[in-house]
Formats: structure tokens, C-alpha cells, sequence
């Protein structure tokens, strides 16, 4: 699997590279971006993935959040994919910011004309570790996952259909119920059709029910004056609520002030970082 090299800047002793890749489940060109701690130099690491929301690209995770002084104090290489496939001619790809080109939803869409491309779960979940752990000094046996919003959503539905796969997983702002937000209704009919059942099974509170209990230490942070908090998009006292009743540890604060933007993420990106990594360097 060639990988080519689009940038490489150095940062807190570390290096922050963008690759590009020709993506066997996604059927186009993908690109992708890696962050190499000091520590990459002389022996294996930890893998930390982000997943970002709705229009982001890998761009805005590296440039916006902060995460570079954590990452590389802890010595943990950041893994960061776009949220879609990108130009598959399909019809109606860029019609709409929250369904298409940088909505991937991290599912992997049954529907015409989106299940060719559409294949972000299987593409987050393994090609994109397989082309990691093949090209770059990251220890395969200690990986984390982390998001927001879309991201956020997909960060917990991997870790919770993947037990024991990630050591941890924390979130801002998921998308914790997508089956009951307009968002997840819109996104998830178009790549999954209009069997509901289908939709529960990419939805972080219908999968905790059914999570069988192996240690998973979830933290989620979420603004308390986030416009999509309070359009419904968001619904996490679901999310907490199954959790609860299945005695699944989740640590969830309600940030007083902050919304759903990158300013939020920099703030308590230093305490995801370090919730991560408690478990991948134990």
C-alpha cells in the first residue's frame, strides 16, 4: 500500500505529517494525518485515532486543537482521517454539509449509490489501523479512539462494537442517540435505508445495551451552550441513562459557557489526551 507524502512540520520535538493513499474499501484517494511524539524515534508508541464532525477534513483536528505539547509529552502517535470519501462522482455527494462529502457518519452504507465508497466504519476500524501499523512505529496492541460531534458519535460506536480493540475512548459533544436526531435520521436513511433495526446497530446508546462489560473508561466533555445541545442533535442523558443501568463507568461533564467549536476541543483537549493516556501507557 504506497503511501505518499504531502507535509511534514515539526512540532513540540515531534513531527506532523498528512499522507495520501489510494483506499481499497473507500475506492478513492484518502488523506490522512500522523502525528510522530519524539519518542517514535527510538522505539514503538501507543496509537491514539481522532474523529472529527460534520465538513471537517483531516486539516482541522491538527491545526485548530492544541493536542501537539499532550501528545508528545505522553508519547503518543495521533492518527487523524478525513470524515468521508472524497470525489466519487456520486450524485448529490455535495448537495448538503451534514449528509455526503465530510459526512461519512462512520457507517458503512448498505444504500445505492453509497455503499461502494461509503465504508468509513470498516476504513476506521481496519484499513486504516492495518496501513498504521504496517508503515509506522506504533505498538498494534495499545490503541485509543477519540472525537467530536459526528466524530464523537463514531469514536463510541467503535469502541462499543469492538470490545477490548481500544483501551479507551472519550469524546466532545457526540452525537450520542443518532437514531432520534435529525441528523442521524437524515444521514442514516441515506446510507442505511429505512429498516430502523439497521440504524441501532451504529447508534452509541441502543450499543451500550448490549455492551458485554469489558473494561471500557469512557470521558465525555460537552458545552453547555452548544447550539446543537439544545437543537437535540446531541441527546446525551440518553447515552449517560443506558449507561448507568448497565454500570458502564462514563465520566460526563457539562462545561459551563463553552459551545461546540474548536475553541472548546483546545481547552480540555490536555485531559483527553491524558485520560488516554493512563490506559495505552499502563
Amino acid at each position: 500500500m504506497a503511501l505518499k507524502q504531502i507535509s511534514s512540520n515539526k512540532c513540540f520535538g515531534g513531527l506532523q505529517k498528512v499522507f495520501e493513499h489510494e483506499s481499497v474499501e473507500l475506492k478513492c484517494k484518502m488523506k490522512f494525518a500522523v502525528y510522530l511524539p519524539p519518542k517514535a524515534e527510538t522505539g514503538k508508541c501507543p496509537a491514539l485515532y481522532w474523529l472529527s464532525g460534520l465538513t471537517c477534513t483531516e486539516q482541522n483536528f491538527i491545526s485548530k486543537s492544541g493536542y501537539h505539547q499532550a501528545a508528545s509529552e505522553h508519547g503518543l502517535v495521533v492518527i487523524v482521517p478525513d470524515t468521508s470519501p472524497r470525489e466519487c462522482h456520486i450524485k448529490g455527494e455535495d448537495d448538503s454539509w451534514d449528509f455526503g462529502t465530510g459526512a461519512g457518519f462512520y457507517v458503512n452504507a448498505t444504500e445505492d449509490p453509497w455503499k461502494t465508497n461509503y465504508r468509513m466504519y470498516s476504513y476506521v476500524t481496519e484499513e486504516l489501523p492495518q496501513l498504521i501499523n504496517a508503515n509506522f512505529p506504533v505498538d498494534p496492541q495499545r490503541m485509543s479512539i477519540f472525537g467530536h460531534s459526528m466524530g464523537g458519535h463514531g469514536a463510541l460506536i467503535c469502541a462499543l462494537k469492538n470490545p477490548g480493540k481500544y483501551k479507551s475512548v472519550s469524546a466532545f459533544a457526540p452525537i450520542c442517540n443518532p437514531v432520534l436526531c435529525p441528523w442521524g435520521k437524515k444521514a442514516f436513511t441515506g446510507y442505511l435505508g429505512t429498516d430502523e433495526s439497521k440504524w441501532k446497530t451504529y447508534d452509541a446508546t441502543h450499543l451500550v445495551t448490549s455492551y458485554p462489560g469489558s473494561q471500557l473508561d469512557i470521558l465525555i466533555d460537552q458545552g453547555k451552550d452548544d447550539q446543537f445541545l439544545s437543537d437535540g442533535q446531541l441527546l446525551p442523558d440518553n447515552f449517560i441513562a443506558a449507561c448507568t443501568e448497565k454500570k458502564i463507568p462514563v465520566v460526563f461533564r457539562l462545561q459551563e459557557g463553552y459551545d461546540h467549536s474548536y475553541y472548546f476541543i483546545a481547552t480540555f483537549i490536555a485531559d483527553h489526551i491524558r485520560h488516554h493516556a493512563k490506559y495505552l501507557n499502563a
